[in-house]
């Protein structure tokens, strides 16, 4: 007769096991956004396969929002930085908001330094002393743009300026008009003379409303083909999701009566963090031009980042038209010019973003570059002209001027392929798997002990302690100065070792079917009970002058441990590994 012996099962975890409380924050305070009603909307099956337009509005969007506004050095540091990227259109400053913005743009104008192929833009209110101060400023400019705007939102109309819709849309239009105006008063026939317009606050305004006010804007500018207008719609604070921003192109793209002499320009900020994605999802339904700030500096969560977003093009095959590739130069200057830092978690141009600390990202980083490696030589051809494909790095650093040498840093989360790479990369030894795990078990133990950081000179410093004595660092009871190996008729080698043991001269004799069974042989004779039991060997270099490295694991009496040899003879270097193994077994 038997009997069943009832073992308790642990309870899966299901939805019901896991229940959310509710916060107790006021909620009732905040309403959902609105959403659109596209059913037959067409951006989601859109890619982006070339690059949009792009406006740098740092020297205007980006300098208001900081805690010590830009100086003349400074905003010249900052325009010169932008041109040398690639940027064809900089918005420049705010001419009518004081002197240091005025003088600004007369500065670059005098000077010279705007290219004959870059377009400056100035932003202006819609108020007619402003727009006459603003104009002013753009005197014997090659090529000019006039922003203006109005906020056109429900809560501005009702709360900012009390007035009704006719009264707002009358701003734009009586604003447009008045731009036309001085424009044709104070610029010569030497400027190419451009006008842009944006409903400000467009991601609160009701969408036809935003179409009606931009439609009575173009018909006082008239865009026509040769006379485009740039109309903005700006999220200028962000207030819904980047699918519903989407939504709000497209049916504004669908709606424009003159929509082919229009450039729509999309300009999101940050307030949920979601504006890169809303740039691009914009881009997909539709509009052609992006401004933001070089890593999203601006007002409260900042402007859309132009580095990210030129980078996400450029790590999917598509030219971003910006120059990215001293991505260091390009974040030192702006944390110059704005006197704040980049975070180093920041995509692409973080200090730590290329660098892997986890144990499993290591070791997949490592045989991501040795599989490349491998493809290449196999294609006759280098890395660089292969498919990039190495696990955790979206891109190459070294095509954003980053090199390799931070890629892998080991702390206690580290594991053996990242302490491996690092040897790999910096010393050209290529540990065999057991080896690696073997050292990573010492390195782990120095990093639990200290914490913190191993530096790739400590992983080094580590190393050669551990298994390669030298004249400087003589330990172990074993030196080899020189061996010689001689082969009879029935191919038995004789080898011949000077060595010091124990501090004495020495000369160790054996014989064995190849050097390392005949090495074994002599330290028998000196008590030393040595098995082999994996033997690897590879060059470091090229050339005459080339390096070998042994790698020997061997079973020494009860202990089974790993030594290198590195010696231009790779006989020396096999014995000298052995060494290694043995002396590491009596330490």
């Amino acid at each position: 007769m038997t009997s069943e012996i009832s073992v308790g099962r642990p309870t899966p975890l299901t939805a019901a096991t896991v229940t959310q409380r509710p916060s107790g924050m006021p909620i009732h305070k905040y309403r959902p956004y609105e959403a659109v009603d596209l059913p037959d909307r067409t951006w989601p099956d859109n890619r982006i396969t070339k690059a949009p337009r792009w406006l740098s509005t740092d020297l205007r969007d980006g300098n208001q929002a900081l805690i010590d506004p830009m100086s003349p050095a400074r905003k010249r540091e900052m325009f010169d930085l932008l041109v040398r990227m690639g940027y064809k259109e900089i918005e420049v400053g705010f001419p009518s908001s004081g002197e240091t913005d005025f003088n600004f743009v007369r500065s670059i104008i005098e000077e010279g330094a705007i290219p004959d192929d870059v377009t400056i833009s100035v932003l202006t209110q819609a108020r007619e002393d402003l727009i006459e101060r603003t104009v002013e400023s753009l005197r014997g400019a090659k090529r000019a743009t006039v922003h203006l705007y109005n906020a056109t939102a429900p809560t501005f109309r009702r709360v900012v300026f009390r007035g009704s819709k006719d009264d707002i849309k009358q701003i734009a239009v009586d604003g447009t008009r008045l731009v036309m105006e001085y424009a044709e008063k104070i610029l010569g026939d030497e400027t190419v003379f451009g006008y842009q317009y944006s409903p400000e606050i467009f991601t609160d305004t009701e969408l036809d409303f935003a179409l009606e006010v931009c439609e009575a804007v173009c018909d006082v500018w008239r865009p026509e083909e040769g006379r485009e207008i740039i109309l903005n719609l700006p999220a200028t604070v962000e207030r819904s999701t980047p699918s519903t921003h989407a939504d709000r192109f497209e049916w504004m793209a669908r709606h424009l009566t003159r929509r082919e002499y229009v450039c729509l320009s999309v300009h999101p900020h940050n307030d949920r963090g979601t504006a890169v994605a809303a740039a691009e999802l914009a881009i997909m339904a539709g509009a052609d031009r992006i401004e933001g700030c070089l890593f999203g500096q601006g007002e409260r969560t900042g402007n859309v980042d132009l580095v990210t977003l030129g980078m996400n093009l450029f790590s999917q095959g598509v030219d971003p038209q910006i120059d990215f590739s001293q991505i260091d130069e390009i974040r030192r200057t702006s944390e110059y010019c704005n006197q704040m830092e980049v975070h180093p978690r920041h995509p692409y141009a973080g200090d730590l973003v290329y660098t892997a600390f986890s144990g499993s990202h290591q070791d997949a980083i490592k045989k991501g570059f040795d599989a490349m490696e491998a493809e290449a030589a196999a294609a006759g051809k280098t890395v660089d002209d292969i498919e990039w494909a190495v696990p955790y790095l979206p891109i190459d650093p070294k095509d954003v001027g980053r090199s390799y040498e931070a890629v892998i840093r080991v702390n206690s989360q580290s594991g053996k392929g990242g302490i491996a790479y690092v040897l790999k990369n910096d010393h050209k030894l290529d540990l065999p798997r057991r080896m690696q795990i073997e050292f990573s078990r010492i390195i782990q133990e120095k990093t639990d002990a200290e914490g913190g950081e191993v530096t790739p000179a400590a992983i080094w410093s580590v190393f050669q302690d551990e298994y390669l004595p030298n004249p400087e660092n003589p330990w172990g009871r074993i030196q080899v100065k020189n061996g010689q190996t001689t082969t009879d008729r029935d191919g038995i080698d004789a080898l011949t070792v000077e060595a010091v043991v124990d501090g004495r001269d020495t000369v160790l004799t054996g014989s064995g079917n190849g050097p390392i069974s005949a090495f074994f042989d002599a330290l028998q004779g000196i008590g030393v009970d040595v098995r082999l039991l994996d033997y690897q060997e590879h060059t470091m270099s090229e050339g005459a002058s080339a390096q070998a490295a042994s790698y020997i694991e061997c079973a020494i009496g009860d202990k089974v441990l790993w030594g290198i040899g590195i010696d231009a003879n790779t006989t020396r270097a096999s014995l000298k590994a052995v060494v290694s193994a043995v002396n590491r077994a009596g330490r």
